[in-house]
């Protein structure tokens, strides 16, 4: 059972958060040198996929949700569980 409802945007966020933790650790561990400025364009890409990842996993729950029939509770001839008698 899912503790929490699964979000797509914010894995994708924090991946990039991660790879710019990750480049400006490499830089102050002396690996190579990184300008203060390159991370910017790293996170705002990394942002902008992440709301763009959200707002269409949003709409395909939505769509689901409008696709499948509900169930109606207590319908004559059904058991508790949904099986059918």
């Amino acid at each position: 059972m899912l503790r929490h409802e699964f979000q797509p945007g914010r894995l994708v966020a924090g991946a990039f958060f991660t790879v710019a933790g990750v480049i400006y650790a490499g830089d102050a561990g002396g690996l190579w040198e990184t300008p203060w400025f390159a991370i910017i364009p790293l996170v705002m890409v990394g942002l902008c996929l992440a709301g763009a990842t959200g707002a269409v996993a949003r709409s395909l729950r939505r769509r689901r949700r409008r696709i499948t029939p509900a169930t109606p509770t207590g319908a004559a001839g059904s058991r508790p569980g949904g099986r059918p008698m």
